[in-house]
């Protein structure tokens, strides 16, 4: 909060640290006392205000996608989905901090609510906690446990970072997978999940599109570990003996995404003929089954496909 506006509430309320006060209170009292606020606050609201917000928010106003085109599309990638892959449902709203604490991003890029909950941004971090869930239990069963979960799920995202790009709203698509295991050695699990994922996503592609798109995937690596010559012996030439239209690059220049991916990652663009690429999907190696299982043996690696983009590419 900036300081302007945070001494601005103090100097009304006239209670020195407000912010402060508040969140010494437990998460339950804190829920409690926000509900009544927020009952007081909706009560002093009219019809006419109601509609003016809906018609002025970024956060609530309709997708420009065609629901039919979307449900098309859903249908489309999670029957793409292999046999080893359990595609889920997931809740609209996930704990306070799941993707703060698990994934070290601030909490400002979630919608928090005042039940102590926040609205799903990114359902990766969402998976990353079932799968952990479930891998926890295996490791009571075996300590050694090598048995890999792999999730999916079709959602749409509440994102309240401003864009200021023109159309741009706050809630899209995203078809997420997260690939849980055990170390396997010479990178054998973090190859064939970053495989799993590639050729799900492609296939949905071809699948879902009348004429595939030409695609690019950059390939990069945070790790430190010389392992180019085994990405392109595991990942790319499986991958461009499956799908022609595919272009395959290792980018080793690449610096986004450095503090949350920790090894092998990629971007996936689409070329549409006589127009910019476009951003499709990314994903990468994550240790966040290693901090919430407190065990440095797990691996995990995560990927997201945005829907509406992909909805949008198969009208062209």
């Amino acid at each position: 909060m900036a300081d302007s506006l945070l001494q601005r509430i103090e100097d009304e309320l006239g209670v020195p640290d407000p912010v402060g006060l508040l969140s010494r209170l437990s998460l339950t009292d804190l829920t409690s006392l926000l509900l009544e606020v927020y009952r007081q606050k909706a009560d002093q609201r009219t019809p006419a205000q109601v509609l003016e917000e809906y018609q002025q928010s970024r956060f609530v106003r309709p997708a420009k996608v065609h629901p039919v085109r979307m449900l098309e599309w859903e249908k489309t990638v999670l029957s793409s989905l292999p046999s080893e892959v359990e595609p889920l449902v997931l809740s609209p709203v996930a704990p306070l901090g799941t993707c703060s604490v698990v994934a070290a991003v601030d909490q400002n890029w979630s919608v928090s609510t005042v039940r102590g909950n926040e609205v799903v941004s990114d359902a990766t971090n969402v998976l990353a906690l079932e799968a952990c869930i479930r891998r926890k239990t295996l490791l009571k069963e075996n300590p050694k446990s090598s048995e890999v979960v792999h999730l999916a799920t079709s959602q749409r995202m509440l994102r309240p970072q401003f864009y200021n790009q023109p159309g741009q709203i706050p809630h899209f698509n995203l078809f997420c997978m997260v690939s849980a295991g055990r170390d396997q050695g010479n990178s054998t699990f973090e190859h064939q999940a970053l495989l799993l994922h590639l050729r799900t996503m492609l296939q949905a592609l071809r699948r879902h599109w009348t004429e595939l798109h030409p695609l690019k995937l950059t390939v990069s690596d945070f790790s430190g570990k010389t392992r180019a010559l085994l990405t392109e012996e595991r990942i790319f030439q499986p991958l461009l003996q499956e799908f022609s239209a595919l272009e395959c690059q290792h980018d080793p220049d690449r610096t986004h995404a450095r503090n949350y991916y920790t090894g092998l990652c990629f971007h996936l663009y689409a070329l549409p003929d006589g127009a910019d690429q476009v951003f499709l999907a990314d994903g990468g190696e994550v240790k966040w089954s290693q901090t919430l299982l407190s065990n440095s043996k797990e691996r995990m690696l995560i990927s997201g496909l945005g829907g509406d983009r992909v909805v949008r590419l198969a009208q062209l």
